[in-house]
């Protein structure tokens, strides 16, 4: 397919179609890992700018590593020491960005829309890495693409996410693209943090973990989002580890070649134990070398990348 879409701002609107077609193009893209000389010409002379008004390791990371593999020039924008101290506002630095001769703009933002806001004020092109509480489609699309690449296939899989699903972009990125692509989706958490509602999305809403568990294809276990929660949501750390903590005789519920995945960071001992993070079952880490795959392929896309061969 020919792609013609200028930003990436969600799944929610994005095709199951399109979806493949980025998963796909990952995939030959991340035959360059195995290069001896880990980058390709095909994003030469492009200019990619990651503004990130919230903390990052992994997705900052990644996205400045995919940008390198295909020879972008790249730039990293901190508010903290940029002019958003003096009171600029988002508009009119991703506008000066532009005029500085960005190809690309990635934001993260502590409030929803902020890239769609973005998006519609400048030429180039935005990628959504994180908009509040609303989205987090490049981590949606990686952990599809890791799941894929382990299945051979989304279509009929049971994949059950655990934990704070309120306050997760992750979590909605996920529903959005793994529903679309044909998967079952259950969603399971203290009713607190999973409103009935979530439903509507297409999911299943459960709010015992040992029932949700059963027969899962895949496990991806989501942290509690303290920094975004209201005061008195569950009685304590301890409760919720109890009830909704994912350990060794837990996951046994799950198909015996269930994968399991998280986003990151984790919190080891409260969302999951160490020894099953670490564990045979885990993709963990692969979810972070395929967001390098899955990143790449976006900026490959949006920014019209030449032809590249990378066998």
């Amino acid at each position: 397919m020919v792609w013609k879409r200028k930003d990436l701002l969600g799944l929610r609107d994005l095709s199951a179609v399109e979806i493949e077609h980025i998963l796909d193009t990952a995939a030959r893209l991340k035959g360059i890992f195995d290069r001896p000389v880990r980058k390709v010409p095909a994003l030469r002379s492009k200019a990619v700018f990651t503004l990130f008004y919230e903390a990052s390791t992994r997705t900052r990371s990644s996205f400045d590593a995919a940008a390198k593999m295909l020879s972008a020039d790249t730039y990293a924008i901190s508010p903290s020491t940029s002019s958003v101290t003096k009171g600029e506002g988002l508009v009119d630095t991703v506008l000066n960005l532009e005029a500085i001769g960005a190809d690309a703009i990635i934001i993260r933002h502590s409030c929803a829309g902020a890239s769609e806001m973005a998006a519609g004020t400048v030429k180039c092109s935005v990628l959504n890495a994180g908009d509040g509480m609303h989205e987090h489609p490049t981590q949606g699309l990686l952990d599809m693409f890791t799941i894929r690449e382990k299945k051979g296939s989304l279509q009929g899989l049971k994949v059950v996410i655990v934990g704070d699903i309120l306050h997760s972009r992750v979590a909605k990125s996920n529903i959005w693209g793994l529903c679309k692509c044909g998967a079952e989706v259950v969603l399971c958490g203290p009713p607190t943090l999973l409103p009935p509602e979530m439903a509507a999305m297409g999911a299943t809403v459960e709010y015992d973990l040992d029932r949700a568990l059963e027969g899962a294809d895949v496990v991806n276990v989501l942290r509690l989002q303290l920094e975004r929660q209201a005061k008195g949501l569950f009685p304590s750390i301890g409760e919720y580890s109890c009830l909704y903590g994912l350990d060794a005789d837990r996951l046994r519920r799950a198909k015996p070649d269930a994968l399991l995945m998280h986003p990151g960071p984790m919190n080891r001992g409260v969302e999951i134990r160490g020894d099953v993070a670490d564990g045979e079952r885990s993709v963990i880490l692969e979810q972070v070398r395929n967001g390098v795959a899955v990143r790449m392929a976006l900026l490959y896309l949006l920014l019209g990348g030449a032809e590249v061969a990378v066998d």
